[in-house]
This record gives C-alpha cells, sequence and structure tokens, in this order.
C-alpha cells in the first residue's frame, strides 16, 4: 500500500519542477520555434472559455468534424473536466444519458452500460485508439479528452461490446511552455494535487507533457478509504517535416477498500432505513483493493505526401491486484441464496484473489490516403491490428466467515482460506486487416463504406472446474453509411453495422463457474441527424435498433446466452455556447430494451434490467458580466425507474439530483488562478444509482451530499 508521505513528496517536488521553466525552455525559444513543428504540437490553453470539441477520432481511423460523422459521439474535453472538477471516469459520464454504471462499486473498478449494453472490461476501452483494460480507474490527469462512441464499433475496434467504445486521448507536449497546478478538497477528507508541466525544448523538435498526482481518498461511503498516486510522460520527436515520432508513458498506484452493494430483504423488498454511507466491507481484516497499471505507448506518423500517410501505433498494458473484500452474499438464517434477512442480518464471505495480472499487447499499422476515380473523390484507409493478451490468477479464496447485519453491523473472524497458486488462466491472440473508403458521390452525398475481418485464438484455464478450454474464431464485420449535407452546418446519416464482442464469464456462484461463453456477433440500424446551430453550438439526434445475443444465469444455475436482447432508443443533445455568456450541455436518452427468445415466459418479453427507460443530463454554466472572472454553473440528472431482476419483479424508483457550483477566474499577486466550489446532491436525496443483476444483484446508493474546493494557478 502507497504511502501518504511519498505521495506528498513526488508532488512537491513536480510543484517545485514547475518553477523552473527554464531548465527546460526559454519563452524566447517557444516563440521562435520552427512553424512546422508548432504545427504538429498540441496548443492548450488551461481554463479558457474555448467552444465545445467539434472533432473526434474514435468515430473512425482519423481526426474528423463530429458533423461529418455518421455515428453518435460525445466528447469530454478537459477544459469540462476541470471546470466541473471530475476526476475519474464515473463522474465524467455524467454528461451523457445513455451511459449508466454497471455494478460500478466504489473501490473497485468502474464498469459502465453504453446504450444499455454493459461495456467489456477487456475490450471497449482505448487509449489513443488501441485496447487497454478497464479493471481500474483510469487516470485523468494526463488524458486530453474522453471521446465515447455509442453503439457497435466492429470497424473501428474490431472486438468490444456493442454499447460502443470509450477512448482516452492522451496529453502531448504544447508549442508554449504549460505550468498548471491544481489542489482540491472534499468535505469528508478527501486531499487532492496534481502538476502539469508542457512546452518544447531549446531544440524545438523535441516537446514534453509531465503529469504528476497524488491523492488521500476518502469516500462518501465511511471506510472505503485510501490512496492514490500517478505519473506520467508524453514526448515528441519531430524528426522530419513529414516524420514525428511520440512516446508516452504512466505509472497508478492505487489503494482503496472496496465498497459492497446491498441485496433485497427476504429476496423480495428493497432495503429501507440505510444511509448512502454504509460500508458492508467494514472488518478489522478488512484490506484495500491494492492496483498497479502502467502503460508504455508509441506512435509513429510519417506523411508521404499531402494526401497519403502512415501511422503505426502500439501500447504495452501491464495490470496487477490485490483483491481483498469482506463480501456480503444471502442469508443462511432463512436459506436466501441471494438475499439479505428480513432482518437485515446477511452472511460475510472472506474474499481474497492476489496476484491477479494482466498485460495485453496492442498494435496498429494504417495507410490512409486521398485520390480520384473520375468524378469520384476517395478517402482510403487501410490496415492491420493485433491484441495479445495474457492473464495469470489463482483459485481465489471464497469462504464463509460469519454474519453481520447491515444496521448493526457485527465483528466476524477472518477464515483459514489458502488461496491456489498464480497460473496462466487466460491468453488471447486476435489479428484483424481492415479497409474503409469514403466516397465523395456529389457534392452534397458521401457514401462511407467499411469491412474488419477478426481472427480470435483463445485459451481460458477455468479456475474452479480445473478445466482447460481452447477455440479459434473468425468474423467478417461490415460497416456501411450514407451521409447527406444538404448544407453546410446540417447532416443527416444512415447506418448499418456489425460488431464481435467476447462471450461474457459466469459468476463465481454459477454452476459453471468462471466459464466464459463463445464469442458472439451483434447488429445495428442507425439514423441521425446534426446541426452546427452557432459555429460553436451543435445539436444532435439519432435513432438506434441494436440486437444481439441474450446472456443472463438461467434456472438451473447455468450462465447461458438464449434468445435476444433488442434495444431501441432515441438520443437528442445539445453541446457547446448557446450565446455569449451561456455554455450548455445536454443529453436525452429514450431506450426500449427487451427480451425475446429465451424459452422462459418469466423472462419474455421484459426489460433488461438496471436501465433506465428514460434519462436526462442538463448542464449549464453562465458567466456573471457584473462580476469580472465569475461564473456559476449547475446541473441536473433524471433517471426513470430500473428493473432488478431479468424477471423485473422488483424496480428500483426514479430519481433526481441536482449539483450547483461558482467559479471566480482572478490573479494572485501576479498569478493566474481560478477558484471553484461546487456542491453535488444539494437536496442530499438517497437513490439507488446502480442496481446490477450480476453476481445475483446487487443494489448501490448514490452519492450523499458532498462539498468540493479547488484552486488551479496556471504560472
Amino acid at each position: 500500500m502507497s504511502t501518504p508521505n511519498l505521495s506528498v513528496s513526488v508532488l512537491t517536488l513536480a510543484i517545485l519542477h514547475a518553477f523552473a521553466a527554464p531548465a527546460f525552455a526559454a519563452n524566447d525559444a517557444a516563440e521562435t520555434a520552427d512553424p512546422q513543428a508548432q504545427s504538429m504540437a498540441e496548443v492548450v490553453v488551461t481554463a479558457s472559455k474555448a467552444p465545445a470539441a467539434k472533432r473526434a477520432s474514435v468515430g473512425g481511423f482519423s481526426d474528423a468534424p463530429l458533423l461529418q460523422t455518421p455515428a453518435s459521439v460525445t466528447v469530454i474535453s478537459q477544459k469540462d473536466m476541470q471546470d466541473l472538477q471530475i476526476r475519474n471516469l464515473s463522474d465524467a459520464v455524467k454528461l451523457d444519458a445513455s451511459i449508466n454504471d454497471a455494478y460500478n462499486a466504489v473501490g473497485y473498478a468502474e464498469q459502465f452500460s453504453i446504450r444499455g449494453f454493459k461495456l467489456d472490461n477487456n475490450s471497449s476501452y482505448r487509449k489513443d485508439g488501441v485496447a487497454i483494460p478497464g479493471d481500474t480507474q483510469i487516470p485523468l490527469e494526463n488524458k486530453e479528452r474522453i471521446e465515447v462512441l455509442k453503439g457497435l464499433a466492429g470497424l473501428q475496434a474490431g472486438v468490444a461490446a456493442p454499447g460502443g467504445v470509450i477512448d482516452f486521448i492522451v496529453k502531448r507536449p504544447t508549442a508554449a511552455p504549460l505550468r498548471s497546478v491544481t489542489v482540491e478538497t472534499r468535505e469528508r477528507g478527501t486531499l487532492y494535487g496534481a502538476v502539469d508541466l508542457g512546452g518544447r525544448l531549446e531544440d524545438t523538435r523535441f516537446g514534453y507533457r509531465v503529469n504528476v498526482a497524488t491523492e488521500r481518498l476518502r469516500s462518501y461511503i465511511k471506510g472505503a478509504d485510501g490512496n492514490r498516486k500517478f505519473i506520467s510522460g508524453a514526448f515528441d520527436w519531430q524528426i522530419s517535416p513529414q516524420a514525428l515520432l511520440q512516446i508516452d508513458a504512466d505509472y497508478q498506484d492505487k489503494a482503496q477498500a472496496t465498497a459492497p452493494g446491498f441485496q433485497l430483504l427476504n429476496n423480495t423488498t428493497l432495503p429501507t432505513g440505510i444511509s448512502a454511507d454504509a460500508m458492508l466491507n467494514l472488518q478489522p481484516w478488512t484490506r484495500p483493493v491494492e492496483t498497479v497499471t502502467s502503460n508504455i505507448g508509441l506512435r509513429f506518423q510519417y506523411a508521404f505526401n499531402d494526401d497519403w500517410r502512415a501511422t503505426l501505433s502500439a501500447n504495452q498494458h501491464s495490470f496487477k491486484r490485490d483483491d481483498y473484500t469482506a463480501f456480503p452474499y444471502g442469508c443462511s438464517g432463512q436459506e436466501l441464496y441471494p438475499g439479505f434477512c428480513g432482518n437485515g442480518d446477511y452472511d460475510v464471505y472472506d474474499y481474497r484473489s492476489l496476484g491477479e495480472t494482466k498485460k495485453p499487447l496492442s498494435a496498429q499499422a494504417m495507410i490512409q490516403g486521398k485520390f480520384a476515380t473520375g468524378p469520384l473523390r476517395h478517402e482510403f484507409t487501410a490496415g492491420v491490428s493485433t491484441f495479445r493478451r495474457k492473464d495469470r490468477a489463482g483459485l481465489y479464496v471464497y469462504d464463509w466467515a460469519g454474519v453481520s447485519n447491515i444496521y448493526h453491523p457485527q465483528i466476524v473472524d477472518m477464515s483459514t482460506g489458502v488461496q491456489g497458486p498464480v497460473r496462466l488462466v487466460r491468453k488471447d491472440t486476435e489479428n484483424s486487416v481492415f479497409v474503409q473508403d469514403i466516397v465523395s458521390l456529389a457534392p452534397n452525398w458521401k457514401l462511407h463504406g467499411g469491412l474488419r475481418h477478426i481472427d480470435v485464438d483463445g485459451y481460458q484455464y477455468v479456475l474452479k472446474a480445473d478445466k482447460e478450454i481452447r477455440a479459434k474464431h473468425d468474423f467478417l464485420l461490415p460497416n456501411v453509411s450514407l451521409v447527406y449535407t444538404p448544407l453546410d452546418n446540417i447532416s443527416v446519416y444512415a447506418a448499418y453495422s456489425q460488431g464481435m464482442e467476447h462471450g461474457g464469464t459466469a459468476d463465481r456462484k454459477a454452476m459453471n463457474a468462471n466459464e466464459e461463453l463463445t464469442p458472439s456477433r451483434s447488429k445495428q440500424i442507425e439514423l441521425g441527424a446534426k446541426m452546427d446551430v452557432t459555429p460553436d453550438f451543435m445539436v444532435a439526434a439519432s435513432l438506434f435498433q441494436i440486437r444481439k445475443g441474450l446472456e443472463f444465469q438461467n434456472a438451473a444455475g447455468y450462465f447461458v446466452r438464449e434468445g435476444q436482447a433488442q434495444h431501441r432508443g432515441l438520443e437528442l443533445s445539445a453541446q457547446g455556447k448557446a450565446s455569449s455568456n451561456l455554455s450548455l450541455g445536454a443529453s436525452v436518452t429514450a431506450l426500449n430494451s427487451q427480451q425475446s427468445g429465451t424459452g422462459n415466459a418469466a423472462l419474455d418479453g421484459k426489460r433488461v434490467p438496471n436501465v433506465p427507460a428514460f434519462k436526462a443530463a442538463v448542464h449549464a454554466d453562465y458567466a456573471v458580466q457584473q462580476v469580472a472572472g465569475l461564473s456559476v454553473n449547475g446541473s441536473w440528472e433524471f433517471a426513470s425507474k430500473k428493473a432488478f431482476e431479468y424477471n423485473n419483479t422488483t424496480f428500483v424508483p426514479s430519481y433526481n439530483v441536482f449539483n450547483l457550483g461558482a467559479a471566480w477566474a482572478t490573479r494572485i499577486a501576479g498569478t493566474h488562478a481560478v477558484l471553484r466550489a461546487s456542491v453535488n446532491n444539494v437536496a442530499d436525496k438517497f437513490y439507488w444509482r446502480d442496481v446490477t443483476p450480476e453476481s445475483d444483484g446487487y443494489l448501490y446508493p448514490g452519492a450523499s451530499r458532498t462539498f468540493k474546493v479547488s484552486a488551479q494557478f496556471d504560472f
């Protein structure tokens, strides 16, 4: 477990380093930098009033205007994250109504669903376009923006859940010197500090970006405490006017006690009379979940001429976790499995899984160019990619330890169980070849056509059953869309796509525990329209239908894929500067999710659990003209009721959550500063934010009212 003293020391050194600008580059050197080199670097102006992001790469294979992208894409910028004091992905995705928590326990891996489909921790998260696992909190300090592609990503990403992918775009060296320090505190004792340094060396062909952060974590859930340390570096070398080499690396050490959820009382009734800060994983032998992750990334770009270029990118990820939990499940006194006793009693299990590791390697090479065949203009992409995964783990301890109570916690003894030896449990090799052509049929019409072929060679060792499974699969995934642009600021599109995802993994209590189902295909139809109302304000709408095989634990206790999940929905969004003083972000999703063909009358025709039929998220920021530098903001999140089980026996109520904040940009001792304060869940409303059916079902309360203040200094 990392120590706060070391964290503070690292941050202190980084802050001192922020004032040592001459050691890296002089301002004069930056001002006289070669124009070609400056154009290759990204200029970041913190605390600016820049409009909402208008471009993204997650919808295809290169950075493109959102208006011309035939897909539903959300971009959360660095400015959004700073202005809203966002420090983790769970807070960031609240800006999009199509994204929901999905078994997202505080202190553990952040897990989400998009358009009602849960993301795959091994394939649905990307770093600069290449796959990384999402098995822990992905740090945001070195991210320039978060791009979310909603819907199938078979062409763009290959193997991925049908809900979509989340791509984290890494901060790159700045053209001008950047020295920024942020400090924050929250009412329950969380302390946070971060440093962001960027610029170019005296030889302006070389640039750097360094981010350092440390955090003492004090969750809204009492006892879910911990700490986090993070450091990263990104470096550019402009080898020639045509060639750019980018290298980045990051390291994070996080230790935090995880907070399990609740189960139904008598397996029929929602728990009442409990607090959102109640901690069920609170025993004398409870330890934090300790996770260490790192990335080493490389990207090489070469421009043959103005029309043709090649890109090679790769990333090596490393993940190690020691998982400890006093896990609540069932009621032996009433022989309920699952479900807590009517009086709040629940069984406590000693869960330990130590030495888990993952070391995936992702790489991609592609060539892109523009050419004409007669009157037709082509934007062509072709490439190959590979993903190699090796997971190691041991047969975990999951032993009954005693009985506690949600109202009156009891101390129980730790079990004497011993974990089995760590060994290789998963080895996958995924190889893809892909091609895409965007053809300009006429001045207002573009046809997007693409195809990806995937070969998967997989090995799995099922710990609980002590057996090996080897399988090979291949998929051909088409993607076609038509874009019509009647005016320069309006586009309409229709798209059809197919995707592939790994099969789900059976829970440890299933009859086929830890066994993964075979990969499956999904299909999507989408219609959409986008409009730049002004250069700084965009509105969009999309209609979609996604179909895939339904995976669930059947009445016999086996995790199976039977029948179909069909999700039909409408998404509406608006983002940008609605006026000179008002910035607005609004997102609305209406979703009809339905199960069919399961062979079980209790399931057919029912809604998919843990997904509201209607959700809205609105954020507004208003610059107060009467007070220079002052802005006020507020946000509202609404979710309609959600089903808890696949048979829809229990629903949790709808909820509204309101947040308020303010920011003041000023100068302190000649230094530009932004002071921010906010209060989340102003009304201190109790609500169920996540009601996952996984692991036989758990309910997680949303955060209670929380105050936080921060200060950002730009030197």
